[in-house]
């Protein structure tokens, strides 16, 4: 239990201290002052006063006007207090005046004493509204004056302390740890007098940032740096917040002159102060800053967290945002600069298992940004070290930036999908404009890439390729225009090895995938950058004419071509494509060979969208021909039943609206009768949007009296039924191909049975008008954002880095290309099974079956249903409708001679005690 001193022990003690300081203390030895009087008062000069604080502390509760006892008691050790602080400060008035340099030795029980008074002494005054309650003022005015007296006190210390000399060249272990522990006790008194007093409170960190790089020689490595920069950095943050509260209550006022405004602009240049203080420290300490980086990297992505064009900024004026950045966040800039090199800072900001919430997420990708830009007037080992990656430890791994930014990129949806607007490039001789996101990264992406050195072009390489190949789409994009620059900015030679890796890569797909897709726009796209002469060795090396060749054809647009190469490769294309195509016509038409039929159909079209003025009337009548000849097989069951096949009636519809004006109208009637038909059984969507496409062209065609009848009602039944659908993307297209359907067509009287229902005429007609909106405000269009971002991101931010990385490298294989079995492979294993049967008869005629045999049987009868279900589906829709068969494996359904010993094994099993065959007989469809 503590004692508490009597009032007059307490009276006493402290004349005793003044008597000695003011009497004595003059006349004593400087060099003997440690020893004489120091190491021997001043402690308990310390326990004095915690004493008077506990006791003042635990009879606070007691306060009130009517207790006049406790409230002279209470003032009284505050006024006792005053005094023990104006001693305190006698002694340390004394050494500065009587002496011209410190050794901190000689004093080191003074700063250490002095420091722990005044931090209890601002702990009391901060929480005096806590500890005195509704009674504060009754000892407001001793408060007051206990605080201007510790406020000097520490003013006078800090002036002794600057005079404190420690020679580098000799080494005074007990001066050094003196010193740190001065550092960091200022440090705690900062953290307690931040919201008290924002002047005092800057010239205190002035004071340690001062002498800790006067004395940085031999004091660097006993510094706890990080509770330094942790410190500063959350100090950095609270004025920041404070300023931004600040600039929040400003935005409803006009006027500048008014007490708000001069508080934000003073805590402006706090915040401006305290950023100087950390580019200081950090530039003098960086080797010794490990442990601080993810403190200085969340310093960066808090502050750009609440600042626009955040999601998640501040509510403030355009002129608090101009004035904020110009005078606080330019200053900080070059903190990024510093940590550069740093290479803990590198694996902090590269961490490849940075997980950040959805606040943090656009600021991570600026800051990537800003370092892209940074390193490009650096030499080639800072880029190394930031584009090339390194396994830290045995559980944290680095990535290179170029993958950072593509990852941090796609993590900004709500962003990219507003947009939210960034400060553009200056461009000479014309007006700077804001830029949104996706085009901000895309330019300074392509700067970077520029001016990157050429050892890292396989890091390079291998990081666009990866976001080439990503399921984001928006991701792929970007990767897409920044390999475009490269192949606009880098030699011919370097654009036609970019395009034959690209061709060999997609005739290396394995079947339809995102990736193949994404792969086909990239080729396509640098085709148009090829030199003519590159393009010439392209064609020889991937020959047109050669049919398994069109698998790239399909994706290339012709129009990349000169004129006369044009011309000849759109001939060889139509020949390879037709003649396969009349091959297939003419022979058992697979299924198997359907793919390769949709490739062609795909170069083909390819032919007509982008060269069909290069085709004479000879080729533009053979592919007619092929399509109409391919649309005249196609039925319902077909269709629906097979993905290959609704994939060739997908193909084949633009085809043939590509010849509209010269198609047999019978064979339109049958295409729109089919439509017609297969909507009734709810296609797929692309086969749907391909309907579209046909649709979109028949108002170039004058259709017949004759067979008007047929064609109309049909035709607007179609389009009445796609535009009542309720999928958005059907929606869209439906009003777009039937406003160029009713403006070219020549048979008005149809476009109003189109509009089957008042629902969808008011779509057309807000469509056509550019109306019915719904009419969001920013603010919660905004909101919206915020919350879609968050709903979307979260779960996937769960995904495990092997999860990711093995969805970004298995594609969705539709058919997996490989050989096929041998037919001697089939009449082998086929063999086997019979063999296998007709010695489970022998048994069966030896000895009664066991109870499981008829059930193990049975399944195995299912078993046979299914394979026969699964392969010869194909084969029974398909020959209902073409000519020939189709050949797919010519050993199902067994033969009878092949069925017979399961039949016989089936009767014996029921013959001998197991159930009827008549329960039996209902699993056996031969």
């Amino acid at each position: 239990m503590r004692l508490q001193p009597s009032p007059l022990s307490v009276d006493s003690e402290m004349k005793i201290l003044k008597i000695i300081v003011e009497m004595f203390l003059p006349h004593m030895n400087h060099l003997t002052l440690e020893q004489t009087f120091f190491s021997q008062v001043l402690p308990k000069t310390v326990r004095l006063f915690d004493d008077m604080m506990y006791e003042l502390t635990s009879q606070a509760r007691e306060l009130s006007s009517q207790n006049l006892e406790i409230q002279s008691t209470l003032r009284n050790i505050l006024q006792t207090m005053v005094q023990l602080l104006g001693a305190l400060t006698g002694c340390v008035q004394h050494v500065c005046a009587t002496q011209e340099s410190v050794i901190l030795e000689n004093i080191h029980s003074l700063p250490s004493s002095v420091l722990h008074v005044i931090k209890s002494t601002f702990v009391h005054c901060k929480n005096s509204e806590s500890v005195y309650s509704g009674r504060l003022h009754l000892v407001a005015d001793l408060l007051q004056a206990l605080f201007k007296e510790a406020y000097s006190l520490q003013k006078q210390l800090m002036e002794l302390l600057d005079m404190v000399c420690m020679n580098p060249l000799i080494d005074e272990h007990d001066d050094i740890l003196n010193m740190v522990v001065v550092i960091h006790s200022l440090l705690d008194i900062c953290s307690v007098i931040s919201s008290m007093d924002h002047a005092f409170h800057a010239n205190t960190w002035k004071f340690i940032i001062k002498q800790s790089l006067k004395h940085q020689s031999v004091i660097k490595s006993q510094l706890k740096h990080k509770d330094i920069i942790t410190s500063l950095c959350e100090d950095i943050l609270f004025s920041f917040h404070s300023c931004l509260q600040l600039a929040e209550q400003m935005i409803q006022s006009d006027a500048q002159d008014n007490a708000d405004y001069r508080l934000f602009q003073k805590t402006l240049k706090l915040c401006r102060f305290f950023a100087n203080s950390l580019l200081h420290y950090t530039k003098e300490f960086l080797p010794f800053l490990s442990d601080s980086c993810c403190t200085l990297h969340q310093l960066y992505l808090q502050i750009y967290s609440k600042f626009p064009p955040s999601l998640y900024a501040a509510g403030i004026s355009k002129a608090q945002q101009e004035e904020i950045a110009s005078t606080f966040l330019v200053t900080l800039s070059p903190l990024i600069s510093q940590l550069l090199t740093f290479q803990p800072f590198v694996d902090v900001v590269l961490d490849s298992k940075l997980e950040l919430p959805c606040e943090l997420q656009l600021p991570q990708c600026l800051l990537l940004v800003v370092i892209m830009d940074e390193l490009s007037s650096r030499p080639e080992d800072v880029q190394a070290l930031w584009c090339t990656e390194s396994q830290v430890s045995e559980a944290t791994a680095r990535v290179s930036l170029l993958k950072a930014i593509f990852s941090s990129f796609e993590q900004c949806s709500g962003e990219l999908s507003l947009p939210v607007h960034l400060q553009g490039v200056k461009s000479k001789g014309q007006a700077e404009v804001a830029v949104t996101l996706y085009q901000h990264v895309c330019i300074h992406l392509c700067t970077f890439i520029a001016s990157l050195h050429p050892s890292l072009f396989p890091e390079l390489d291998t990081a666009l390729l990866n976001a080439v190949l990503s399921a984001n789409m928006i991701t792929s994009l970007l990767a897409m225009d920044a390999w475009c620059f490269l192949a606009r900015y880098g030699t011919a030679e370097l654009c036609a090895h970019h395009v034959t890796i690209m061709a060999h890569l997609i005739k290396s797909c394995p079947g339809e995938c995102y990736q193949l897709t994404n792969l086909s726009i990239l080729l396509r796209r640098l085709f148009f950058f090829m030199a003519p002469r590159q393009q010439v060795e392209f064609i020889q090396k991937f020959p047109p004419k050669e049919t398994e060749n069109l698998l790239l054809w399909q994706y290339i647009s012709f129009q990349a071509l000169p004129a006369e190469l044009r011309k000849q490769t759109a001939l060889e294309v139509t020949r390879a494509g037709t003649a396969w195509c009349m091959k297939w016509l003419g022979s058992n038409r697979t299924l198997e060979e359907l793919e390769s039929l949709n490739t062609v159909l795909s170069a083909l079209l390819a032919v007509c969208n982008s060269s069909g003025e290069a085709l004479d009337l000879g080729q533009q009548t053979a592919i007619k021909e092929v399509g109409s000849q391919l649309s005249i097989l196609l039925n319902v069951k077909l269709v629906i039943g097979q993905p290959y096949v609704q994939q060739t009636l997908s193909l084949l519809l633009p085809l043939l609206g590509f010849f509209i004006q010269t198609l047999d109208p019978q064979l339109v009637s049958q295409v729109i009768t089919l439509q017609t038909s297969l909507l009734k059984l709810e296609p797929p969507d692309h086969v749907r949007l391909a309907f579209l496409d046909f649709l979109s062209s028949l108002g170039k065609l004058f259709i017949p009296q004759t067979i008007q009848d047929r064609i109309l009602p049909s035709l607007s039944s179609v389009f009445a039924s796609l535009l009542a659908d309720r999928n958005w993307l059907l929606e869209q297209h439906s009003l777009e191909a039937f406003t160029q359907f009713a403006e070219g067509t020549t048979h008005e009287e149809i476009v109003p049975q189109c509009l089957s229902s008042e629902e969808t005429k008011k779509k057309v007609v807000s469509f056509l008008e550019k109306t019915g909106f719904v009419d969001e405000t920013t603010a919660a269009r905004l909101e919206r954002i915020k919350q879609e971002k968050g709903t979307f991101w979260e779960p996937f931010a769960k995904v495990t880095q092997e999860e990711t990385k093995m969805s970004s490298l298995q594609p969705c294989v539709k058919r997996a290309r490989h050989e096929l079995p041998s037919e001697d492979e089939y009449r082998s294993t086929l063999q086997a099974a019979t063999e296998a049967l007709e010695a489970i008869e022998l048994l069966l005629q030896k000895s009664p079956p066991p109870d499981w045999l008829l059930m193990e049987m049975e399944t195995l009868q299912e078993r046979i249903d299914k394979l026969k279900r699964q392969n010869c589906s194909g084969r029974k829709q398909l020959s209902s409708t073409f000519p020939q068969p189709l050949a797919l494996h010519r050993n199902w359904p067994l033969s009878d001679a092949q069925a017979l010993p399961l039949r016989r094994a089936v009767n014996l099993c029921t013959a001998q005690g197991s159930p009827p065959a008549s329960q039996v007989s209902s699993h056996f469809h031969w």
